[in-house]
């Protein structure tokens, strides 16, 4: 008996954890091991620089600063009762919603044109529509100093053409003016938000099958009338989708308008945004500055729900129409009505060209098919033109202001023409300035953050799509919300705790910062596109003897590298034109990057246009050769990783 109890007991010690690890797979997930180390980074640097900041600005909000102690007072809700006694607050929000309805309405009726006109029969389509998205992948900074200059009352080029054409009988100051500021950003956020409403608008316009218009044709449609009821019911969940992405993004601007005006001509045009920074850093009044920040974060969290919620939902699966649905739906149709008004009197219009074409042939058919074929190309071209010049005249402005000399601008001859053409503005900024130091850091800071964020999105990605374990659809949720979190919300407590950790005014401080905007997406996108390849190889491989990681290394990831390669493009760019960030935590001019560095060759109220436009052309030319050269990878990745995720 005694025996057998000795030779019971290794079972029974045997025994004990492998119930324990039974129980935590029960819990936790069969594969939560294999998981952990996968995506623990990715949770360290969510929870650290995107939560904590995030909760920090809560508790930073409840406190004012007083300046004999130094110290953080406790004032609860004060600052936020304050702000609505606050001019300054209330005419910073009115000047926010006014900036993100006009330009969310007027993106969208410009953006379902364009996307109409490419996705029709047109010559040269794909060259189009690549001239179309060029304002997309310029810097922020090019595009505001471009308008700028554009926009200038003395040496700008808008004031002449509109000369002559007799549209004004004076020059203006479209950016000093208050009556005119706040327009003339909205125009520029018009122009550099049209590509993302058109690529979106268009994919969908793809998708809708061709033999619904045909059907429809053959039944007597005409062009608007399909388009009113199949274009727009086949597009109500992209426009959705886009409208929401773009309410988010634009609420929050800052550097587009920073930089073209300061929130000035008198406050015209400060934003909500705008003014946080002003209170907050200018100021150093922390706690007011972050409830400023963080008063508009109930509205934003309202469209980030709706649209986390919307992303995350199969339409295919559901059964039951929900809330959510209802409300989408009445925006959908309020949307419909609003382009069904824009677009009536175009039908009306046609209709009536028709009908006084048929009378003048005596009733027969008013053009053959193919005459009518030439005069719809024709029309389409000419609808097209003014779009493509209002989107291509800004790039025209840049390159013959860096080839102009400076006594050709100060004279303000041949403006739309260099005489002679000359490279003495690219030899001043790069012998005389500090371009190149600020290029280098701008590398520096975009390869190293790029390099991290890529590869901690990659293991992550590949936990969320393969291994089973706990929160891991939470996880992905959290994701989405975390890459919609603006930047406004984070700045101010990113400040403080960069202060604490000595790491302020270095290139650390960006490095580390910036995977919070980068690594979200970069994980949602490996997602979608691991999910994509067949877990065979993987299983096959293991067979064979190989573990969970030297599968993923050999198998999947060389089959994800287009998933891959267009993160890497999309974190290095989005890396490159990062304005907000490098504006708040760099104060050396040593260690300024690009979108910071442009600001200090302006001198007061002299702005050398010349260095300006050169700097913004030498500094876009990088971005645009990446997507020129790598744009079907781009594609690729994004859209395996955006649909099948």
């Amino acid at each position: 008996m005694a025996k057998r109890a000795t030779q019971g007991s290794p079972a029974l010690l045997r025994g004990a954890p492998l119930g324990r690890e039974r129980r935590a797979a029960a819990w936790l997930g069969r594969d939560w091991k294999v998981a952990l180390p996968f995506v623990l980074p990715l949770v360290i640097i969510m929870a650290g620089l995107i939560f904590w900041p995030f909760i920090n600005a809560i508790l930073l909000s409840f406190t004012t600063r007083n300046i004999i102690t130094r110290t953080d007072q406790f004032v609860g809700l004060r600052n936020y009762q304050l702000l609505w006694r606050d001019s300054e607050f209330r005419s910073a929000v009115g000047n926010t919603i006014l900036f993100t309805a006009a330009s969310i309405g007027c993106k969208l009726v410009v953006g379902m044109a364009i996307a109409l006109l490419l996705n029709s029969r047109l010559p040269l389509r794909n060259l189009l529509t690549g001239l179309m998205l060029l304002p997309w992948i310029v810097p922020e900074v090019v595009t505001a100093m471009a308008w700028r200059s554009i926009y200038d009352p003395i040496f700008g080029g808008l004031n002449p053409i509109l000369l002559a054409l007799g549209l004004i009988d004076r020059p203006l100051g479209w950016l000093s003016e208050p009556r005119l500021a706040m327009p003339s950003v909205i125009s520029v956020n018009i122009w550099k938000g049209i590509p993302f409403y058109t690529i979106l608008l268009l994919a969908g316009l793809k998708a809708i099958d061709r033999e619904l218009y045909e059907a429809a044709e053959v039944d007597g449609a005409d062009a608007l009338k399909r388009f009113r009821h199949i274009t727009l019911p086949g597009l109500k969940y992209v426009i959705v989708v886009t409208l929401l992405l773009s309410t988010i993004s634009t609420f929050n601007t800052f550097g587009l308008v920073y930089l073209m005006t300061g929130g000035g001509p008198g406050g015209a045009t400060r934003l909500f945004s705008i003014l946080a920074y002003e209170r907050a850093i200018i100021g150093l009044r922390f706690g007011p500055g972050a409830a400023v920040a963080l008063s508009m974060a109930p509205v934003l969290g309202v469209f980030i729900v709706v649209l986390a919620r919307f992303m995350r939902q199969d339409p295919a699966g559901r059964e039951r129409e929900s809330a959510l649905d209802r409300a989408l739906d009445w925006v959908g149709r309020g949307v419909g009505l609003l382009l069904d008004l824009l677009f009536l009197p175009l039908e009306w219009l046609a209709a009536g060209a028709v009908r006084l074409l048929a009378l003048l042939r005596g009733g027969r058919p008013a053009l053959s098919f193919a005459a009518r074929a030439r005069a719809g190309l024709a029309l389409r071209l000419l609808l097209l033109l003014p779009l493509l010049l209002f989107v291509l005249f800004p790039f025209y402005w840049i390159i013959i202001t860096s080839f102009k000399t400076d006594l050709q601008i100060q004279q303000y001859r041949s403006i739309f023409w260099p005489e002679p053409w000359t490279l003495d503005q690219f030899r001043t900024l790069l012998f005389k300035t500090a371009y190149l130091t600020w290029f280098r850091n701008t590398v520096i800071v975009a390869t190293a953050s790029t390099a991290l964020s890529v590869a901690l999105a990659a293991l992550a990605g590949y936990a969320l799509a393969r291994l089973n374990f706990r929160g891991a659809n939470t996880l992905t949720t959290v994701l989405l919300v975390t890459y919609l979190l603006p930047g406004s919300l984070l700045f101010i407590p990113l400040y403080r705790i960069l202060v604490s950790m000595g790491i302020i005014n270095t290139h650390l401080a960006l490095i580390a910062t910036y995977p919070t905007f980068l690594m979200p997406f970069a994980t949602w996108v490996m997602l979608g596109y691991y999910r994509s390849i067949p877990p065979d190889l993987e299983e096959a491989a293991m067979i064979d003897g190989a573990n969970r990681l030297s599968a993923f290394w050999r198998i999947t990831l060389p089959l994800a590298a287009p998933a891959l390669l267009s993160v890497t493009l999309f974190a290095f760019t989005n890396a490159w034109n990062e304005f907000l960030f490098a504006f708040v935590f760099i104060t050396s001019e040593s260690l300024k990057t690009l979108p910071v560095g442009l600001q200090l060759l302006v001198f007061g109220d002299i702005y050398p246009w010349g260095q300006l436009m050169g700097a913004s052309l030498l500094m876009a030319i990088p971005v645009m050769l990446v997507y020129v050269y790598a744009q079907r990878y781009l594609v690729e990745g994004l859209t395996a990783g955006s649909v099948k995720g």
